[in-house]
């Protein structure tokens, strides 16, 4: 355990802080393994990367936050704030920086990058594709992700190790006990279309196989609109009776949040009494006056997301918003894989998570 080392960008540092000790903490030691790095950035926006101490023959793993924007650097003497290609770049200037020293290398992406271009339709590009075959041209022996918008990424790097690791237990069971949830008669576990609909059912089994509902969303791809193809049809699939229930809706993430704020929109005119929203990653794109207004409308009653990806502090302050620590699962999770242990059990959980929530429902 002595040969692990992490590398945490300013994009990620309170995260890559509050894993390290918990890695402490799991191991009852009081060891550093942050390595102390510098990524330099010139006037005219060009970088380097420079770390400050030896790392070979370690177990190297280096996490970044390629979501986050409120980091920035100063170009031609302005401020400019990073975007998800400069820290994509960033990690590629950090694996040149370490020489091919390390023992093994492992890139640990919460939101992996360009993952919502994940396939390709005539003349596009492939870019989340192209992006992890450049990290395995690179030298990187395993690439960790969260709640990945499409699996099937993995195909472009089929002799790569590629791990999966799902935060949806710990943000069902901060619902359950922040919330109070004691009638399990009344939950639902709603998708907003049908590409969520296999984390709905995930969430169904976990919570006892409670209803499932969807709603049908049909786009117009031949049109653009604000960067993102317009809904022309939204209807619900469901049970006809809705009222009084309160339901959970779930998705990987929320951009603008206009598609899951039109789904909590007509729950509540089905006369469902409990909305709640659940996402991995709350990007919010669009800025969160909408919510707001939801909120005070009694529309939706919270939003629950992980703190895998950045979220603004004034966002975390909001009466709706609560903000999942996740920090300790991927630092068991790396615990484990520096020990060379199996970590299925770990990515997965469901049998660990459904035996907390009987507790919760009191069945024996």
């Amino acid at each position: 355990m002595s040969n692990l080392k992490i590398i945490v960008p300013e994009n990620f540092r309170e995260f890559g802080e509050k894993v390290n000790k918990h890695i402490n903490e799991i191991r009852v030691s009081n060891d550093n393994y942050l390595v102390d790095v510098d990524l330099v950035r010139f006037n005219n926006g060009e970088g380097k990367a420079v770390i400050k101490e030896s790392i070979r023959d370690k177990d190297l793993y280096i996490l970044s936050d390629v979501s986050n924007y409120d980091v920035f650097y100063n170009y031609y003497g302005r401020r400019h704030y990073m975007s998800p290609d400069e820290h994509f770049q960033d990690i590629k200037r950090l694996i040149s920086a370490e020489c091919g020293h390390a023992a093994k290398r492992t890139v640990i992406m919460p939101y992996l990058y360009e993952s919502r271009q994940d396939k390709k339709d005539s003349r596009e590009s492939l870019d989340c594709a192209n992006s992890l075959q450049e990290l395995k041209n690179m030298g990187v022996n395993e690439i960790v992700t969260c709640d990945v918008h499409n699996k099937g990424v993995m195909n472009a790097v089929p002799n790569l190790a590629f791990e999966n690791m799902y935060l949806g237990d710990m943000l069902i069971l901060d619902l359950l006990m922040n919330e109070k949830i004691t009638d399990f008669d009344k939950i639902m576990c709603i998708s907003p279309d049908e590409g969520a609909m296999k984390r709905a059912r995930f969430f169904s089994e976990l919570l006892g196989n409670v209803p499932i509902g969807s709603f049908y969303k049909q786009r117009d791809y031949t049109k653009v609109i604000d960067g993102k193809n317009p809904i022309v049809d939204h209807r619900f699939l469901g049970p006809s009776d809705m009222s009084g229930k309160y339901t959970v809706v779930i998705d990987d993430m929320i951009a603008s949040g206009g598609s899951i704020l039109d789904t909590a929109m007509s729950l509540k005119k089905l006369g469902v009494e409990k909305i709640y929203l659940m996402v991995t990653f709350a990007l919010f794109t669009s800025g969160v006056e909408k919510f707001d207004e939801y909120y005070e409308k009694g529309i939706i009653d919270r939003v629950y997301a992980s703190n895998v990806c950045y979220v603004p502090e004034e966002y975390q302050n909001r009466e709706w918003f609560k903000l999942v620590d996740c920090s300790h699962k991927l630092a068991y999770l790396i615990s484990e894989l520096n020990y060379g242990h199996s970590v299925g059990e770990l990515i997965n959980c469901k049998e660990d998570v459904a035996l907390k929530i009987k507790k919760l429902r009191r069945i024996k």
